[in-house]
């Protein structure tokens, strides 16, 4: 695992609470903190800029319950909530998504999404807009403690104003789909690239939106408090054979590289970047740190670490590689490479098994699984091995994908 592009000895200070705010469908690659060049989101691009960005998290799952269950449950993360002198407060769009630690972690106040299925007239009215607003005054209510934003929207309504929209649709550009609706669709060979075009910017205006809706809250945290901003999961914009939520998903890149934003009290210099392979669990771990709980966990590569003492130099990275598991499909993402399996198909053939170059090959565009067939072969091999359930140690074969030596060609960047 890297390490940050910070000065060694960084350390960080006891934070007097903490705002997180989880994102579904929110993936890395749309942010200009990753790379973006055509969606501006300065409340995000500020943070960055104040903070420390993991360019490589991974979600071991693509299920969105148990990639927030591992945020809730690194290092003990709702526990410590739990004991904060105004405990946990929960504003959330979706109840149902909330997983049972952090439901319990404190009180949870529910800002349901509009019931219209149209655009929304300002950026006040739509459901990120609405959700901010509730999570900025439970904000400036609470002193010594945590408030926890959980949005569900971007995969559920693209309700953003015709400004947000428009902003990304140029003149000669064909009509973007009219609407609140999300799209969700298999991409074939007749699937007109225009639509692809236009989907795409709608996505982009809701990111724009969010951006937007975050400013405020932003603006209203404690300067003796944490910041945490990370997605849950990502979303499919055709670049894989598919638009859009869908119950079961290849854990392709965009569904699974996140993006995560922390600042916290610190006496390092700003802007710094993780560029080691992090897991959801790790974010939990170092912000439970941060207020109070436990520093450290002990030893599996599963498990969240406080990445606190790593970033400062002091500790060794807790894993080569992340392992992924879902209903539709497993991965393994090394610091070189990212092997991509699809779960067999429903006429009983295997789909095709897809290799790619990291860190270069960012969107996972060139397969490469024919030129390296050694490297292919050996992290297939891996993936394999693991079901569709949780990759940790409660299952043998998971724990075994997790340890099992890597070869030096696996490990390291081709030449």
């Amino acid at each position: 695992m890297g390490s940050a592009e910070a000065p060694t000895g960084a350390t960080a200070r006891p934070a007097a609470g903490a705002l997180v705010v989880t994102i579904d469908r929110l993936p890395a690659w749309i942010l200009p903190a990753y790379g973006s060049t055509w969606v501006a989101t300065p409340a995000l691009d500020g943070l960055a800029a104040s903070g420390l960005v993991f360019d490589r998290l991974f979600a071991t799952t693509t299920v969105a319950g148990a990639t927030l269950a591992a945020v809730a449950g690194g290092g003990g993360l709702a526990d410590v909530l739990a004991r904060l002198a105004d405990g946990a407060v929960v504003i959330t769009d979706d109840e149902s998504a909330l997983v049972p630690a952090l439901a319990a972690a404190g009180r949870v106040t529910v800002v349901p999404l509009p019931r219209r299925r149209r655009v929304a007239a300002s950026a006040g009215e739509t459901a990120l807009g609405c959700l901010a607003a509730a999570a900025t005054t439970a904000l400036r209510s609470v002193a010594r403690g945590c408030v926890w934003c959980h949005a569900t929207s971007l995969g559920r309504v693209w309700d953003a104003p015709e400004g947000f929209r428009d902003a990304f649709v140029d003149p000669d550009d064909p009509p973007p789909p009219a609407g609140a609706e999300v799209p969700a669709f298999a991409v074939t060979a007749a699937t007109d690239p225009d639509d692809l075009v236009g989907i795409r910017q709608l996505f982009a205006g809701q990111v724009s939106l969010l951006d937007h809706c975050l400013a405020n809250l932003l603006a209203a945290v404690p300067p003796d408090w944490a910041v945490l901003v990370c997605g849950i999961r990502g979303m499919a914009l055709g670049l894989h054979g598919a638009v859009g939520p869908r119950e079961t998903e290849t854990p392709d890149g965009d569904i699974v590289h996140l993006p995560a934003i922390l600042r916290a009290p610190a006496v390092a210099d700003a802007a710094q970047r993780e560029r080691g392979l992090v897991i959801p669990a790790d974010l939990g771990a170092t912000l439970a740190a941060l207020l109070g709980g436990p520093s450290s966990l002990p030893g599996k590569p599963w498990l969240g670490h406080d990445l606190g003492s790593m970033l400062a130099g002091d500790a060794p990275p807790p894993r080569d590689r992340v392992v992924v598991a879902g209903p539709g499909g497993g991965a393994v993402v090394t610091d070189a490479w990212s092997m991509h399996v699809a779960r067999t198909t429903e006429s009983g053939m295997p789909a095709a098994r897809r290799l790619y170059a990291q860190p270069d090959d960012f969107f996972g565009i060139c397969d490469v699984a024919d030129r390296s067939p050694q490297v292919a072969e050996e992290l297939a091999a891996l993936v394999s091995s693991v079901g569709e359930g949780a990759v940790d140690g409660a299952d043998e074969a998971a724990a075994e994908a997790w340890l099992r030596p890597l070869s030096p060609a696996a490990r390291e960047p081709a030449t």
